[in-house]
């Protein structure tokens, strides 16, 4: 993509990989450009989520962003917290995080999945008002819907390597799968 190309994604939105009753609804933070222009969550090749997803055994091989629906059939889907592509997560402000935050409680209500999982701590910090959150499983519950705040995939998150990343969404899909009625195993 040309550079003109990916500044006119700018602002788009991409629609969220849904359905009533998911084992785990990954949340990022919101769009990149390329994901914008694509239609594609985490799109960009150095993004970390869907290789993550796959090594930690979410999926039984490595899905491309253009596979995303497949994510339904493994029980997954997934939204943003905030919905407006931008470049970088950064361009996003408190109150857009703040009001995404209110969107996505209302979600979760509608969709009842039994997991949110949150790529972004610090997202999450600011969409929930939860100053202290840490990555792992979270004390908060939308409804009967647990939250866990993970590891942004993202390439710039240079502190978490793709093996650390995908022991910590191991840790989440032990816990999602430990807790499926038996007609989901």
């Amino acid at each position: 993509m040309t550079p003109e190309e990916l500044e006119a994604a700018r602002d788009r939105l991409v629609p969220d990989v849904v359905a009533g009753g998911l084992r785990v609804l990954f949340c990022g933070i919101n769009p990149g450009l390329l994901s914008a222009a694509t239609g594609h969550h985490f799109a960009r090749p150095g993004n970390r989520f869907w290789p993550v997803l796959h090594l930690s055994g979410f999926t039984p091989r490595r899905l491309a962003p253009g596979e995303q629906q497949e994510l339904l059939l493994y029980g997954l889907g997934i939204t943003n917290v905030a919905a407006r592509a931008t470049a970088r997560a950064d361009e996003l402000s408190r109150e857009e995080l703040i009001e995404g935050g209110r969107i996505l409680e209302a979600k979760v209500e509608a969709l009842r999945p039994r997991w949110l999982a949150v790529a972004g701590v610090t997202a999450y910090r600011t969409a929930f008002g939860e100053r202290h959150a840490r990555i792992g499983p979270q004390d908060r519950t939308i409804g009967s819907t647990r939250i866990w705040a993970l590891p942004n995939p993202s390439g710039l998150n240079a502190h978490w390597t793709l093996q650390t990343m995908a022991e910590e969404f191991a840790r989440l899909r032990a816990a999602a799968d430990a807790d499926a009625p038996e007609t989901d195993l």
